[in-house]
């Protein structure tokens, strides 16, 4: 099975990538699973939605526990079955909103228990650039502010370092071919050292 993790800040357009990739592998009459947190399809991911919509300290909690009880529930249930393809949308990076000495060890606890790939993408945007980005949306999840943004996207790249990272600054049509440009390397099972000092070059 070719696992695929999208993950990154909010407004970097995560659920865009994930369906155009999702698009590639179906065009290539692969069988592809999305999964894209937190879901509405059971209790964990309907609850952990309601708590990112709340305020206070004991939703910020809430949120994270059930966040993680989506996730591995998507994974035991979907990794590993037979398909193809499975693409998860927001993974393990929703330690980031949490402390950084507690989310470098939850991080590593879920990337032990959980299943990783070489197929992991962070999608990296300016926080400001974010901001604009997520005004567009009806629905404002309490981590949607400048301060939250900047703190959580710094942890997030530290603990991305060893991940694909795109810088989602540019257009959809650009951070694609960036995206496709690695999953036909990985594909074509190929070392991958090869295009990350473009993919560098494209974030400075």
């Amino acid at each position: 099975m070719r696992f695929i993790i999208i993950d990154g800040l909010d407004g970097a357009g995560k659920d865009t990538h994930a369906n155009l990739i999702r698009n590639r592998y179906l065009n290539k009459g692969d069988k592809v699973i999305l999964r894209s947190h937190p879901e509405d399809d059971n209790n964990f991911g309907i609850k952990a939605k309601s708590s990112l919509l709340g305020k206070g300290k004991l939703n910020y909690i809430k949120a994270s526990i059930y966040y993680a009880f989506d996730v591995i529930r998507s994974v035991r249930k979907y990794y590993g079955k037979g398909d193809d393809t499975l693409i998860v949308v927001r993974y393990l990076m929703g330690v980031a909103y949490l402390p950084l000495p507690l989310a470098k060890l939850l991080y590593k606890f879920f990337a032990t228990i959980l299943p990783t790939s070489n197929y992991m993408f962070f999608l990296d945007v300016e926080p400001q650039e974010s901001l604009k980005r997520l005004a567009k949306r009806n629905e404002k999840e309490m981590f949607e502010n400048l301060d939250d943004l900047v703190k959580v996207r710094e942890k997030a790249l530290k603990l991305a370092s060893n991940w694909n990272i795109i810088n989602t600054c540019y257009s959809i049509e650009e951070v694609q071919k960036q995206i496709e440009v690695i999953l036909d390397t990985l594909d074509n099972g190929k070392d991958k050292s090869n295009f990350l000092d473009t993919s560098k070059q494209m974030q400075n």
